[in-house]
């Protein structure tokens, strides 16, 4: 916040042998192609559920074995669990996996803005109750963009709950902030906010940005399926969904605040973090991604030649490092 108000890491035998080779092979290439998917195991099948937290409805995704390592998956903007379908596929055989959606946010309830607040605090509020409610004591935390402002709240709220931290493209320094994040958010921290200024930040919520936010720094943007952007500009063009993000925008700048507060509990708690980050985000920096290292010892940095929706391209890159680096650090 400081510096808002002054100016976030390489010759075959027998004649027989080989017509018998042939035969093989020609029997190989001629088989109709397998294209059944392997039988789904109940534990790695995704389920799909609910559960009222205060009221609102939570929508989450699940799958693996309930005696694994758990890993609570948590979303940016404007995405929703939809972003790890792939991820979850990748682990399900190892990790037990929970991806919910946030209010105003893919499948769960979005309450109108009059008479429920649209903050980080609340929405962490409303996890930390999603967590209570499916019981779980102990897990690790992957948070991307939003995801990081819920997710260390939660973090620094119960410490005892947090085994491990995967971070991917979720920033938590202020040399993270990229010069496009800063110029959005400066009016907000200046107190300077204006109709221009709602308008500015209501362009984000536009088609054509939300397909950006995809293709930008991706190494194939050709190759990233429009499913992703669709479902999430679905939802951003929900009656009153504009208003809902409007709103969380304006209260990001509180993020910046509590930094401080997220250093002190990486330096006290130090959970086994493992940093993985598209570089070509247009939010946030690579710098940021190489900061968590001044607060963290038990920390690797893996900068992916991706953007900002790292999972898209590199999904089976990221659940590989996940699955070692839980190993070799013994989460559980």
């Amino acid at each position: 916040m400081r510096s808002f108000r002054s100016g976030a890491i390489a010759r075959s035998g027998a004649i027989a042998g080989a017509a018998a080779a042939l035969a093989t092979i020609a029997l190989v290439s001629c088989a109709a192609p397998h294209t059944t998917e392997p039988a789904k195991t109940p534990a790695t099948r995704v389920r799909y559920s609910t559960v009222d937290v205060d009221g609102v409805s939570i929508f989450y995704r699940e799958a693996g074995p309930a005696d694994a390592p758990t890993l609570l998956l948590l979303h940016g903007f404007p995405s929703s669990s939809h972003m790890f379908r792939d991820l979850i596929a990748d682990l399900a055989s190892d990790f037990r996996l929970i991806a919910p959606d946030y209010p105003g946010f893919g499948n769960s309830d979005a309450p109108d803005p009059e008479g429920f607040a649209y903050t980080f605090d609340h929405l962490a509020d409303v996890m930390e109750g999603f967590v209570q409610k499916i019981g779980l004591r102990r897990f690790a935390l992957y948070v991307q963009d939003f995801g990081g402002p819920v997710g260390f709240r939660l973090a620094t709220r119960h410490p005892e709950w947090i085994n491990a931290l995967v971070v991917q493209n979720a920033n938590a320094y202020e040399e993270g902030l990229s010069a496009a994040a800063r110029d959005l958010l400066r009016p907000f921290a200046e107190g300077t906010r204006t109709p221009e200024v709602d308008a500015k930040v209501l362009a984000l919520f536009r088609r054509e940005t939300t397909i950006a936010q995809y293709k930008t720094g991706a190494r194939h943007p050709d190759a990233i399926s429009p499913d992703a952007w669709n479902m999430d500009q679905a939802v951003l063009d929900r009656p009153g969904s504009s208003r809902i993000q409007l709103e969380l925008q304006a209260n990001y700048i509180t993020n910046v605040a509590r930094y401080p507060e997220w250093h002190a509990y990486f330096a006290r708690h130090q959970p086994p973090t493992l940093v993985v980050w598209g570089k070509g985000d247009p939010f946030f920096t690579v710098d940021g991604a190489k900061a968590y290292a001044r607060d963290l010892t038990s920390i690797e940095l893996y900068i992916l030649d991706t953007g900002h929706f790292a999972l898209e391209e590199d999904h089976a890159v990221i659940a590989g490092h996940i699955r070692r680096f839980f190993r070799e650090k013994g989460v559980r």
